[in-house]
């Protein structure tokens, strides 16, 4: 087995973060009031939180304020009377309760069974914790590394420090990382020096001009890899 330590990102690789995120946006606005909010606002939504998300990784903002702003810049832009405070905790616990899969994420896991399994992510404590802990992978990581309580984001290195304490492992050549996000997951593994594996189940075109040690299109072609 080439690999002993599998380090997978969570949402959009092995959790449908699409999914969670699209059921959590309708039953936030319905419990406002707003039943048709989700449909108006969601192009906007996601145009604000993905520019945040990129400011996270780049450190120039922090997750809790992440969680509050991208509503209030939301609202702000459509003129909507909600306190976005108010409205982010309650999108938070609904989120939390969206525990999708990637297709094939349970074999797959079941038969990497003799590796040891991690989640390292970005995303915010109580939601990741919630989604993993309700979801058929409960009981699958040895450990799930948040950014959180890390200190640092994915592709900081800090990140990885704090993975490797935790698991205690020092040989990087036994350790590989499975994401879909090129400038997070396959740019950490980079700059940590340990091998990448790019999750591109759309086959989008890599113009990002950082480079992955293997590159899968579904989950099923990632134990040849490890077994190679």
């Amino acid at each position: 087995m080439k690999y002993d330590v599998i380090l997978f990102d969570a949402d959009d690789t092995l959790f449908d973060y699409g999914m969670a995120e699209g059921q959590a946006f309708l039953n936030v606005f319905t419990h406002f009031g707003l039943p048709t909010g989700a449909d108006e606002y969601a192009a906007s939504y996601q145009t604000i939180n993905r520019a945040l998300w990129a400011d996270l990784e780049a450190g120039r903002i922090t997750s809790a304020a992440l969680r509050v702003e991208r509503f209030n810049r939301l609202f702000a832009a459509h003129q909507l009377d909600l306190n976005p405070e108010e409205f982010s905790e309650a999108y938070l616990r609904f989120l939390g309760e969206g525990t999708f899969l990637i297709q094939g994420a349970v074999e797959l896991c079941e038969e990497l069974a003799a590796c040891r399994l991690a989640i390292i992510t970005n995303g915010i404590k109580e939601v990741q914790l919630s989604r993993i802990k309700g979801s058929p992978l409960a009981d699958t990581f040895e450990q799930i590394i948040i950014s959180e309580e890390a200190g640092y984001q994915k592709p900081a290195t800090g990140i990885f420090d704090y993975a490797f304490e935790k698991l205690g492992i020092t040989d990087k050549r036994r350790v590989l990382i499975v994401g879909d996000s090129l400038t997070s997951d396959i740019q950490g593994g980079i700059n940590y020096g340990i091998d990448t594996c790019w999750f591109n189940p759309l086959g989008k075109a890599n113009s990002a001009g950082i480079m992955p040690t293997y590159e899968i299109r579904e989950l099923a072609a990632l134990p040849e890899i490890v077994h190679e």
